[in-house]
């Protein structure tokens, strides 16, 4: 038998006035709880699927950019004996029909030849306008005849892989003539 009286906190211990508690409410509360975490579990499920999806890809862009720039290193390792074998070709200018000169020039054609083949092209400088991202300026040159900030003189080719730069080209950019007061 059960007791009609109420506990110290003022509730009666088999519900209202001593009824016993329904028991489908109590079920039904329990489903809404369950389906709220089965909710909650799913939206993270699927958030952590989303995170490992974007890794992925992020991982495969990276690899592939990897790969693509593979030969950077050795591309800029070679860079300073092109720039020995065009001077030994501007040196020979003048004996242009020897066949050492011929034969440096051959040479510095196939390696540039290769390079182009991977990607490793030189940068177009000569009466370009100047770009900070593919020329570095050293002099200025007062010129009439040419725009200022255009390139007028270059120093040192510059070398592009693909789209990266591996070394700007050395350029003199022309700036207008002062005028001399007399």
């Amino acid at each position: 038998m059960s007791d009609n009286t109420a506990g110290p906190d003022g509730v009666f211990p088999e519900g209202e006035a001593g009824q016993a508690p329904d028991p489908t409410l109590e079920m039904e509360a329990r489903i809404r709880q369950l389906e709220k975490e089965r909710e909650e579990f799913l939206n993270l499920a699927k958030s952590r699927q989303a995170e490992f999806e974007n890794y992925q890809k992020r991982q495969a862009r990276e690899q592939q950019q990897e790969k693509r720039y593979a030969q950077e290193p050795l591309a800029r390792d070679l860079l300073q004996p092109i720039d020995n074998l065009e001077r030994a070709v501007q040196a020979a200018a003048g004996e242009a029909q020897s066949p050492l000169a011929q034969g440096v020039a051959m040479v510095l054609q196939q390696i540039l030849e290769v390079l182009k083949r991977h990607g490793v092209k030189p940068v177009d400088a000569m009466h370009q306008p100047f770009d900070a991202n593919h020329h570095q300026a050293v002099n200025q040159v007062p010129s009439p005849d040419h725009p200022p900030m255009t390139v007028v003189q270059v120093h040192q080719g510059g070398y592009m892989l693909h789209d990266r730069v591996l070394r700007p080209a050395s350029v003199g950019v022309s700036v207008q003539p002062t005028e001399s007061v007399e």
